[in-house]
């Protein structure tokens, strides 16, 4: 391939990317009609349309994203190769592109953000926040973060955190009017507070004893997209809340709230930092890893 049909492939893999041509021309430095030019002669070049255009998104058609599979991690080794050059002496420094949901960037990043940016200054850390588990090949990420179990199996993962686990909480007012749940099936008669995630899926309640797993459909009055509000509906005796068990304990302590069902939720898999098997890491990548995976005496 010649460098102009190279140029046109990068201004499309940025367009699927970013979802528009607009923020792909913010992204590249250039006009959007040069954008729009570069994907249309993309397209004739190769007889097939890439991208669907509507007036609320850009999106792959399925030969666009057929493509995109093919060329992001080819396209991603390119970028890995040039920002190693640009890190004279192996010396941490340039873009650092991170998703990782909001939960993660609160507990594991922002609370050591301002060692590791006097640590690693030439370092320009970008985090995304998104509760869509993300393709960071397809995405142009160098790594994120989730729980274990979302992991797919062709990443390499270091532990960020010890295990988790979730617990059912409720406000001593909503108890006072419901008794409280002793078994999954008590949960149908429950006002249980649910999570609508990113990609607009509704949390099903994961729960399990002694090896017997159920994912619960539970119905409710509310649906928050945070689990931050999801705490403050269940201290205000909204119904039931399904939450990470550290960021309860301060209320259950106090009595705020009550935990129920303790022997349905077992503790599993903490967060990641995941990132795809490649030759050479970039030291970059290496000092975020360095810094913020689980210590042994964690």
């Amino acid at each position: 391939m010649d460098r102009t049909g190279l140029s046109r492939l990068v201004v499309f893999v940025t367009v699927a990317e970013s979802g528009s041509f607009r923020a792909a021309a913010d992204r590249l430095g250039i006009a959007p009609s040069a954008v729009s030019h570069a994907v249309s002669a993309l397209e004739d070049s190769l007889g097939v349309r890439l991208l669907a255009r509507t007036t609320r998104a850009t999106r792959p058609t399925e030969e666009g994203a057929q493509l995109l599979r093919r060329v992001s991690a080819p396209l991603g080794e390119i970028g890995q190769a040039l920002r190693a050059v640009a890190e004279p002496g192996d010396q941490p420094a340039g873009p650092l592109r991170i998703t990782m949901p909001r939960l993660a960037a609160d507990e594991i990043i922002m609370r050591r953000l301002p060692q590791f940016c006097a640590a690693f200054p030439r370092i320009e850390l970008d985090i995304r926040t998104s509760d869509r588990f993300e393709d960071i090949v397809l995405g142009g990420y160098d790594a994120g973060i989730r729980l274990g179990e979302s992991l797919e199996a062709d990443m390499i993962a270091v532990p960020a955190s010890p295990p988790r686990r979730a617990v059912i909480v409720a406000a001593p007012a909503y108890f006072a009017r419901h008794p409280p749940p002793e078994h999954p099936r008590d949960l149908a008669g429950h006002n249980c507070i649910r999570r609508r995630f990113d990609s607009g899926r509704i949390y099903r309640w994961e729960l399990e004893k002694d090896g017997h797993a159920l994912s619960v459909e539970v119905k409710g009055n509310l649906i928050l997209p945070q689990q931050e509000l999801i705490l403050r509906a269940a201290v205000g005796g909204v119904g039931l809340a399904f939450l990470f068990e550290d960021t309860v304990q301060a209320e259950i302590a106090d009595g705020r709230l009550i935990g129920v069902m303790q022997d349905w939720c077992p503790p599993f898999d903490g967060f990641y930092i995941y990132y795809p098997s490649r030759r050479q890491m970039r030291p970059a990548l290496r000092a975020f890893i360095d810094f913020f995976r689980m210590s042994r005496g964690a």
